[in-house]
């Protein structure tokens, strides 16, 4: 047998834990998000991760999801969807009715940012699209929409939606705030020319921001007044679950065949990002603030909350497209991220399950409580360096000062929520697909279709294997 050009006369797999968030960890970072999130952007990035992570039937980065969802909803549906709701509803109270002549007015008035309110549009269309009742959330969306093409709102000569309300400035950022909304508007009314808008931004916003002579690295802000032509890592995160939105609202809907180009660029252009981001990913799992550095900072310090997000695209975009190219990077970040104090940097977390001689067949699941579960039942946080005691993720750029190190970032918590999710769905879809109705199988390095090479030191072949308390890498030798 043969790997990476080596012979292998014989191979001896092991399992080892590399668990997702307990439910108590889980539950944690969803209060913390729901306590410090009050940013318009901050909602609707809130709302979108309860989407994936609770209510994956509503969310436009489901594979098998068929839109437009359904409209009535059952007494779990109604749960899941409560704190979407409430979002909803909260951002409509806010409001005075719309404008009658079509100028329109944003989810969230004296914003300072035109792209940022719409991104809670979608929590506010899922409301009327499940006759939620009590508020006329149809006319806020619709008053959303004209704004944002309003004379309100900039544009650049070739019609790129500023993000920003004084002056035309375009931000990596507004990917993720805008074209998902316009995609999401064109499901729920039936108008494919906005499903077309929505792709059409994206495509401007990529004609503009994205670096040739850095190899396809989004720059983060331009045009205007203090702009800022650095390769933000976040940026490019928010820019690549951008797409990935709209590519997923694009291909589960009902005119997905009208749709297949701008489906297969919008898949390539994620791809393009990952492929440009990458490289710099450091062994700790972690990228920098700005990926390939900053003159304009003197602290390039790591970033969980961005590194977070662009993980959690590289599962979303094999579940939409089957690229896995970049699926041993993220484990990398995830195991970084969900891992202890004990793991050795830059590798997984490290707990023998199981051990057998090649060939290797399965592994039965276990139905046990995962190790130290009783201990953090108590304390959530207690050994895990990329949070802080409380459950804040770290270390994470300030939200709000975008090259300065935070403290506590509602977005990262999101984020957190997001990779979770992504790694949920990419995972139980692997062993669906490969063990329908079956024990979660434990394939063989370098021939079963989960493995991911996820390093190089002495010979390592993995595999990931499923189990009712956790999802599990399997490496060797």
């Amino acid at each position: 047998m043969y790997i990476s050009g080596i012979a292998v006369s014989a191979l001896f797999l092991v399992c080892v834990s590399v668990q997702g968030l307990t439910n108590n960890q889980i539950n944690t970072v969803k209060q913390l998000l729901a306590e410090d999130a009050t940013h318009s952007w901050e909602l609707g990035v809130r709302a979108q991760a309860l989407l994936e992570l609770s209510a994956p039937s509503f969310s436009v980065l489901t594979p098998s999801v068929l839109l437009p969802p359904p409209s009535s909803l059952n007494s779990s549906l109604n749960d899941t969807l409560a704190d979407v709701f409430t979002i909803a509803r909260n951002a409509i109270a806010a409001l005075p009715p719309p404008p009658t002549n079509g100028t329109g007015q944003p989810l969230v008035l004296r914003d300072g940012s035109a792209g940022d309110p719409a991104s809670i549009g979608i929590a506010v269309l899922i409301a009327n699209w499940t006759g939620l009742g009590g508020e006329n959330y149809s006319a806020a969306a619709t008053a959303q929409l004209e704004y944002l093409f309003g004379p309100g709102v900039p544009k650049t000569e070739n019609g790129a939606i500023s993000h920003r309300v004084s002056e035309v400035q375009l931000w990596s950022d507004s990917v993720y705030m805008v074209p998902p909304f316009l995609a999401y508007y064109g499901i729920t009314t039936g108008n494919q020319s906005m499903l077309q808008e929505a792709y059409n931004q994206v495509k401007l916003y990529r004609s503009y921001l994205s670096d040739v002579l850095a190899g396809g690295l989004w720059r983060h802000i331009i045009l205007g007044t203090d702009t800022d032509p650095g390769h933000w890592s976040t940026g490019n995160a928010w820019a690549a679950a951008g797409m990935l939105r709209v590519l997923g609202t694009l291909k589960s809907s009902p005119f997905s065949r009208n749709f297949s180009s701008q489906i297969q660029d919008l898949g390539d252009w994620v791809a393009e990002i990952h492929s440009a981001m990458y490289p710099y990913l450091q062994a700790n799992g972690l990228f920098k603030n700005y990926a390939d550095g900053n003159i304009r900072v003197t602290d390039n310090f790591d970033d969980a909350s961005s590194s977070a997000l662009l993980a959690a695209t590289v599962y979303r975009l094999a579940l939409l497209t089957g690229d896995e190219t970049f699926i041993a990077k993220a484990e990398l970040t995830r195991a970084a991220l969900f891992g202890t104090s004990a793991t050795p940097p830059g590798r997984l977390p490290v707990i023998v399950t199981q051990s057998a001689p090649w060939p290797l067949s399965t592994v039965p699941s276990s139905t046990g409580p995962s190790p130290g579960s009783a201990q953090k039942a108590s304390n959530a946080f207690t050994d895990t360096p990329h949070f802080t005691v409380d459950g804040w993720l770290a270390p994470v750029v300030n939200p709000h000062n975008f090259v300065v190190k935070g403290a506590q970032s509602p977005e990262g918590q999101a984020f957190t929520l997001m990779l979770e999710s992504a790694w949920r769905d990419w995972s139980d879809s692997k062993s669906a697909a490969v063990n329908p109705g079956g024990p979660r199988p434990c394939w063989r390095g370098g021939v079963g279709p989960r493995t991911v090479l996820l390093g190089t030191v002495d010979l390592v072949v993995a595999c990931t294997m499923v189990t009712d308390g956790s999802r599990a890498v399997l490496f060797s030798i």
